[in-house]
């Protein structure tokens, strides 16, 4: 991943735009991460595995639903609560 500091990124805007369409570019401020720039098409793929991983994590459950595989919300929510304390 090309990493560019966030005033060449301002003043060479274009060059940006050309090496997102690569790969990412990590744009760094003072020497620190403040932002990734991308390509769209990469972004779309990114959703489209995020929305791939939710429809498979939806169809799990359901399997394990109708399969019995189930804890009461009381426990679920008694779990998270001591979790996230």
């Amino acid at each position: 991943m090309e990493t560019i500091a966030a005033t060449e990124a301002s003043n060479r805007f274009g060059k940006l735009l050309d090496l997102a369409r690569q790969e990412p570019v990590t744009i760094e401020k003072k020497g620190r991460q403040v932002a990734v720039i991308l390509s769209v098409e990469e972004y779309n793929r990114m959703e489209n595995t995020i929305e791939d991983l939710q429809d498979q994590r939806l169809k799990e459950s359901i399997a394990d639903m109708e399969a019995g595989r189930v804890e009461p919300a009381a426990e679920v929510f008694a779990s998270l609560k001591e979790r996230y304390k």
